[in-house]
């Protein structure tokens, strides 16, 4: 392509030949200059913490050990029964989400009240796992005069009151999680799932009807060989890396008294090592690391398909379809039921004094303003609320930038070093960070101070930088050649085309900016781990209530549903351009 002026204008004659992607490539100098932020990034707060783990899991003062941490790591009492629940929720738990997803999306199809149906079952995705918990501790407490669970439990099993089931005690407690759990992911599921239906054309089906094929048939080779496969095998991964948050719910539902019935990999680490490097904490942190990028890798490895991805045709609007059967939309408003049930315990039980709160049931008392009125008026929760805003908002520029930049030329990339970059991206996005503190911190040492807000902001920046790095550069690529030709004719300069690229991606750009602002504002454990007295972000300054939760429940309650209200605003209204983004982006 060259510029040249005619008649006193400039002109831009496109001279090389037919579109084509490598066209929007940048020159090798910008090239270096757009990756080098993600890099700096990425070597310093990622992966050489990694390799520090791995060298601290294997030597004692610099000097090599070998194996000794880990013998020593698997050999303290209870490490055993930590992995084997670790393992169950990396397969129990996607399990069930991933059946539930599906069901729900495909009964809410087509129907008028499954849009209703799914924004329900969508509001528990975007509460912070701190308020999940909160909320989950409410309906399982052990007294039934206040936990509505408990009370449901004891008059099914006809047990006296005093003998009420525990469903936080130690034979309950990991099922009570995994049941939190699984009430906050399914809405992403079901999203995920429908989508991935609506793909489907609805000429495949008619044409294995046509061929005598019954309603199995139609499942088996329509649906779930041509597409329903792949989008499962993507969901159960993402639910699975999404299974090392279960941090949050465990330190916030669980009492002390139980805290070891219910520990999971995550908080062992924590437990061991905290904030610091040690041989076991290490040993331990790369047993998890390992088993959770190797299982990502092979998730992705058996859902790859050719790089760039072929493009899809624009399918015509489909025909008319009849609703599902009776008995499952029974079933999808059954579920949106029932996932209503834990925010209206939430919200009933905000509406409660302090002394009501811990002493009855929100069921037979009074409702009152008095707990949001002691929240409101104090300075603590706004001061958090305000440092949290501040810094999901910084946090999400910045990556967003430096995603953006560094998208920008792996789009293009093709062949072995495409691949090759998003399995590296996507190894990057699911490190635990547990598994890196010590290591973190010690840089965080050398260049600012942990502990402090810019050392906080550093540490949420480079979590989220692969992820959103991922997304947008399969954005990039999965637009049509026209659009890239046009958009390189009409800048003068790369960032001129990366603008007018990043407009034909808005759908992957919102998901990006609201998943990363909605990560940082319901964060708990990189607060904890990296924050100080002048950095407590939302999570860590709810947590901290929760201490003495009987006695603060009611102003426990109305401090989350207060710290509730910005995320679920912000993914209700972006619920559309979250799916397109995703699915355009993040499910390749």
């Amino acid at each position: 392509m060259s510029q040249v002026r005619v008649l006193g204008e400039l002109a831009v004659l496109d001279d090389v030949g037919p579109a084509r992607r490598g066209r929007a490539y940048p020159a090798a100098g910008a090239t270096s200059a757009l990756l080098l932020p993600a890099a700096v990034l990425l070597g310093g707060l990622v992966l050489w913490p990694v390799l520090r783990t791995m060298h601290a899991s294997v030597t004692t003062d610099g000097r090599w050990v070998g194996a000794a941490h880990f013998r020593a790591a698997l050999a303290t009492p209870g490490t055993g029964a930590v992995v084997g629940r670790t393992v169950l929720w990396a397969l129990l738990v996607p399990a069930v989400v991933t059946a539930l997803g599906y069901l729900l999306a495909a009964a809410s199809r087509r129907s008028q009240e499954g849009g209703l149906v799914r924004l329900i079952l969508l509001v528990p995705v975007a509460l912070p796992l701190v308020v999940t918990g909160v909320t989950f501790r409410l309906m399982y407490d052990p007294d039934p005069s206040r936990g509505l669970a408990t009370l449901v439990a004891t008059r099914l099993t006809g047990r006296s009151v005093d003998d009420a089931p525990q469903l936080l005690g130690p034979g309950l407690v990991t099922v009570a999680l995994m049941s939190a759990f699984v009430w906050a992911w399914v809405g992403l599921a079901v999203l995920v799932f429908r989508s991935a239906l609506d793909a489907v054309p609805p000429s495949l089906a008619d044409a294995v009807r046509a061929y005598g094929g019954g309603r199995r048939h139609v499942l088996w080779d329509a649906q779930w060989r041509p597409l329903l496969l792949r989008t499962t095998a993507v969901v159960f991964a993402l639910v699975a890396v999404g299974t090392s948050r279960t941090f949050d719910l465990i330190l916030v539902m669980t009492p002390g008294s139980v805290r070891d019935e219910a520990s999971v990999l995550a908080l062992r680490i924590w437990q061991t090592s905290g904030g610091t490097t040690t041989g076991d904490g290490a040993a331990l942190g790369v047993v998890w690391l390992v088993a959770v990028i190797g299982g990502i890798i092979v998730a992705a490895l058996f859902v790859r398909q050719a790089w760039p991805p072929p493009r899809v045709e624009a399918a015509p609007e489909p025909a008319p379809a009849a609703p599902p059967r009776r008995v499952f939309r029974l079933l999808a408003a059954g579920a949106a039921i029932a996932w209503l049930v834990p925010l209206a315990v939430l919200v009933a039980t905000s509406a409660h004094g302090r002394v009501d709160a811990a002493a009855r049931g929100w069921w037979s008392t009074t409702p009152t303003v008095e707990s949001y009125r002691d929240v409101v008026t104090g300075t603590e929760l706004w001061r958090t609320l305000s440092f949290t805003l501040l810094l999901a908002t910084a946090v999400t520029a910045t990556v967003l930038v430096v995603a953006l930049l560094a998208a920008y030329p792996l789009a293009w990339l093709t062949g072995p070093a495409a691949q090759a970059t998003g399995l590296l991206l996507l190894a990057a996005s699911v490190v635990p960070i547990q598994v890196i503190a010590g290591p973190v911190n010690e840089v965080l040492g050398l260049v600012l101070s942990s502990g402090t807000a810019q050392g906080l902001a550093l540490v949420h920046i480079a979590l989220g930088v692969p992820f959103a790095v991922l997304v947008l550069r399969n954005a990039f690529a999965d637009l049509p050649v026209e659009q890239v030709h046009d958009a390189r004719l009409g800048g003068r300069r790369w960032w001129h085309t990366l603008r007018r690229l990043a407009r034909h991606n808005l759908s992957a750009v919102v998901a990006v900016g609201v998943l990363e602002f909605v990560q940082v504002w319901n964060d708990l454990v990189v607060g904890r781990l990296f924050g100080g007295p002048g950095a407590s972000p939302l999570g860590p300054f709810l947590a901290e209530q929760t201490r003495g939760f009987v006695s603060n429940s009611g102003a426990l309650a109305a401090s989350s549903v207060l710290a509730s209200v910005l995320p679920v605003v912000l993914v209700v209204l972006s619920r559309r351009h979250l799916v397109a983004g995703l699915v355009s982006g993040g499910v390749r």
